[in-house]
């Protein structure tokens, strides 16, 4: 990792934390700017990787797979931006179900890893299933109670174990390989 992606990964830290801190202090009205600020970042993350598809996929094998991935997280972003009229509820149901959609991207990394025989298998594991598992819990408890907060609070529990899983990484040093 170089030290742009570093400072880039510290800052990106410390805004989800800020961000988490102010959705904790006024859950009711966080809502609409949860998707907004979603849907701005995956509309980002869309056109990075359709002028990455100009500049350098087109030419690579396999490069219109990052054509048809711009176009879906794109469509992705304009339906999140749709979310932002919708109701509060609807916009932390959808936010944890991508969160416990990378959690389940995360289960199938390990599979992958053990089967290469890689050894960090067992921390993607644990770390898929508690995603899964905390995800799932969070919408069954928050809509059986019927306290809508509890969902919003744990969304910020999400994004402080986010921060601090990027704040982490950009101070762990990167193993270098060496060939002889």
């Amino acid at each position: 990792m170089s030290r742009f992606q570093r400072v880039k990964s510290l800052i990106f830290g410390v805004f989800l934390i800020l961000f988490a801190v102010a959705l904790f202090t006024s859950p009711t009205e966080g809502y609409p700017v949860i998707a907004a600020v979603v849907s701005a970042l995956v509309f980002i993350y869309g056109f990075r990787l359709l002028i990455y598809y100009f500049r350098m996929a087109r030419h690579m094998v396999g490069g219109k797979s990052t054509l048809c991935q711009a176009i879906i997280i794109l469509d992705l972003a304009l339906f999140t931006t749709s979310m932002v009229s919708m109701g509060g509820v609807v916009i932390i149901i959808y936010l944890l179900g991508i969160y416990a959609f990378t959690g389940v991207v995360d289960i199938l990394r390990a599979f992958e890893a053990r089967n290469l025989k890689a050894s960090n298998w067992k921390l993607k594991l644990a770390t898929g299933l508690i995603s899964v598992l905390f995800a799932v819990s969070l919408v069954v408890v928050g809509v059986v109670n019927g306290n809508l907060q509890i969902i919003v609070y744990g969304y910020c529990a999400v994004l402080l174990y986010s921060a601090i899983v990027k704040i982490v990484t950009a101070f762990k040093r990167t193993a270098i390989v060496y060939i002889q």
